[in-house]
């Protein structure tokens, strides 16, 4: 895997082009779900976190800045992870 740099504006543009809801949407969904990952890491203490997709969904949905179907959040972060695992920042689990 090589060492380069995630863009996020780069990541966020190619989530708007396919999932067509604005950058400003895809923006906001990855900031809960930073703070969703994050607060799942800090309680873990070190050891290794497993995030659960559904709930991670329903985290995102429960925000009141969040105006979008569960659908949506899914595609987005279903989009997001194909992202990732092409450009080589993660690895596809089953």
């Amino acid at each position: 895997m090589s060492e380069q740099q995630l863009n996020e504006q780069e990541l966020v543009k190619y989530l708007a082009e396919r999932s067509k809801v604005s950058a400003e949407t895809i923006s906001l969904v990855l900031k809960h779900e930073a703070a969703f990952i994050d607060k799942a890491q800090n309680s873990a203490k070190g050891q290794v976190v497993d995030i659960d997709s559904d709930e991670l969904v329903d985290y995102v949905l429960k925000q009141r800045d969040v105006k979008l179907d569960e659908i949506t959040i899914e595609t987005i972060l279903d989009m997001e992870m194909d992202y990732l695992v092409e450009h080589g920042f993660a690895d596809q689990e089953d």
